[in-house]
Formats: structure tokens, C-alpha cells, sequence
């Protein structure tokens, strides 16, 4: 099974990603969590990518997976190629990078969305700020909704986050507990008010 992570910066991909691989990992199911390429390059040559450079980022992210795939019974991806393109402004329809990222998008059994919830915090180089989570949130809906990839908005705080993100995908939130799976109620809906009531409602 793999798990893409997709979001604006500090929506918690990272905490997500770790804590979903010590779940399945406590229930005997050996998963890792793939981090992102992107930040590493980015701070070993101090500086964001160039265009002509952002495809062998995206790769780089990818191949990642894949080798984990090799080893592991559940990966999670800490983002995917989708959101190297969506920060190198390469959205174009026709343009190579963001075939690739959709074509590889559609290869994991489950996409979740990082909601915009949590407080953001600065990282003193990769991050640019809070004004862009809202913008980059419209283009990875947008994305999705073009490409017709399913996903799942998930929400929460703390240890929140984490039971929202099995409920997503239908997992037992502990051991020897099984969850019904559940479905998007509101599929063309993208209110943030909306998902927290869905969310709230499956909690109950």
C-alpha cells in the first residue's frame, strides 16, 4: 500500500508521515515513511531549484518510493512529484513535469490532503510564509480535481491528526480494533468548515 502525503508547507506532512509508519509498524506491518527530496537539495546548494532542475528533483522523490516499495509492506510518501511541480510553478498541462507527477500520482492506493489547521512555523530557510498555504492548497485540489485523483482532507491536532488520517483510508486506528471504511460525503466541496464537521461526525 502506498500513502501520498500532499499540502502547502508546515500542515504537519512530516509528523504525519512518521507517526502513520510507527502505527502500521506497531501492528507487525513493516512501513516506511519516504522523506521529502526536495528540502535536502534545496539546502545543500542553498538556494531553490532552477526550472531545468526540477525534474530530476521529482524523480529523485519517486525513486525513493519505488525502493521502498521493494522493502516495505506500507510506504508513505512525504509529498510526491506533484508537489515539486506545484512550488516550481511548472503546472502546465502539456509540460513533461507535471505529466510525470499526475501519471505517478495515480499509482498510491491512497492520497491524503494535509488540512490548514495547524499554526504555521517558519524553518529559516525552505519555508516562504504563511500567506502561500492557501494559494498552494487551491493548486493541489485543482490538481487532483483535473487528473480525477480521489483524496481525503485530513484535519486535527496532535494524535488527532493521525486517527482523522486512518479513518481516511480505512485503517484500524489500534490493535485488534477494526473501523468502518467511510466515503467522501462532499466530493466537489473544498470548505475547510465542511470537512471539520465531516470529520467531527465521524469521531462521534
Amino acid at each position: 500500500m502506498k500513502i501520498a502525503l500532499l499540502g502547502a508547507e508546515s500542515t504537519g506532512k512530516s509528523t504525519l508521515a512518521v507517526e502513520l509508519a510507527a502505527h502500521f509498524n506497531g501492528l507487525g506491518r513493516r512501513a516506511v515513511a519516504v522523506p521529502e527530496a526536495l528540502p535536502a537539495w534545496s539546502e545543500r546548494q542553498q538556494r531553490a531549484p532552477r526550472p531545468e532542475e526540477q525534474m530530476a528533483i521529482a524523480q529523485e522523490q519517486e525513486r525513493r518510493v519505488d525502493e521502498a516499495v521493494g522493502t516495505a509492506e506500507v510506504v508513505i510518501a512525504d509529498t510526491t512529484a506533484l508537489m515539486v511541480a506545484i512550488y516550481g510553478a511548472m503546472l502546465v498541462e502539456d509540460g513533461g513535469l507535471y505529466g510525470f507527477a499526475l501519471e505517478r500520482l495515480r499509482t498510491y492506493e491512497h492520497c491524503l490532503l494535509t488540512g490548514l489547521d495547524l499554526p504555521w512555523t517558519g524553518d529559516g530557510l525552505q519555508r516562504d510564509g504563511p500567506q502561500v498555504r492557501e494559494p498552494v492548497d487551491a493548486l493541489v485540489r485543482a490538481a487532483l480535481l483535473t487528473a480525477q485523483v480521489p483524496y481525503r482532507v485530513v484535519y486535527g491536532h496532535g494524535g488527532e491528526r493521525l486517527r482523522n488520517a486512518l479513518l481516511a483510508i480505512g485503517e484500524p486506528r489500534e490493535t485488534g480494533r477494526s473501523e468502518r471504511p467511510w466515503t467522501w460525503l462532499c466530493d466537489k466541496c473544498s470548505d475547510p468548515d465542511c470537512e471539520h464537521r465531516l470529520f467531527s461526525r465521524l469521531r462521534s
